[in-house]
């Protein structure tokens, strides 16, 4: 499961333009035949991407074709990632965002922080997949660097990942606002 919830949540975030799967680790569970279910918070003002999350969810039936799709939402907004990040953060009783993973090279992973990466590098990773979706994405226009918040899940909240910029790889098309991936 933890394979899979990774690749998942690396090919939501690419296909939204999170592109982004550095760290993702979801506990070990055993199989079970009913879905998770979450309660969705949504950051005030934010619109939902409905084409991006049918999409995701798609790429879920393709990664593991005999279950159903655990639930994704995808959102966006003008908010800045520091201010999308902190208030998932706080809401989920974290209390700041860690500057990295390493926490200040602190033993343990905090529960929230920020990471940067390569929109070219992330939707490249999963070309083949965009392929299999029959998504034509122009991979040629994924290009910069992004910043991006981790949050851990907790109990019924899904995981979150905030991301900006990201490339939505319907439009082939660098998006200048911050995407908001909740997944399990």
């Amino acid at each position: 499961m933890e394979l899979i919830s990774r690749f998942s949540r690396a090919l939501a975030v690419v296909m939204i333009g999170a592109l982004a799967v550095a760290g993702c680790k979801s506990e070990k569970t055993e199989p079970t035949t009913e879905p998770q279910t979450f309660t969705f918070m949504v950051y005030p003002g934010s619109q939902y991407l409905g084409p991006l999350t049918e999409l995701t969810k798609r790429a879920n039936t393709i990664i593991k074709p005999n279950q159903t799709p655990p639930p994704v939402a995808i959102y966006d907004t003008d908010a800045p990632v520091d201010a999308v990040a902190d208030f998932y953060a706080k809401s989920y009783g974290y209390g700041r965002v860690a500057p990295d993973a390493t926490n200040n090279l602190s033993a343990a992973k905090p529960a929230a922080y920020f990471r940067t990466g390569e929109l070219h590098t992330d939707v490249k990773a999963v070309e083949s997949l965009l392929k299999q979706l029959n998504v034509n994405t122009d991979i040629a226009k994924a290009q910069g660097r992004y910043r991006a918040a981790e949050i851990e899940p907790k109990m019924n909240r899904p995981r979150v990942t905030v991301q900006r910029p990201y490339f939505d790889v319907i439009k082939s098309q660098v998006i200048d606002r911050t995407m908001i991936l909740m997944s399990p």
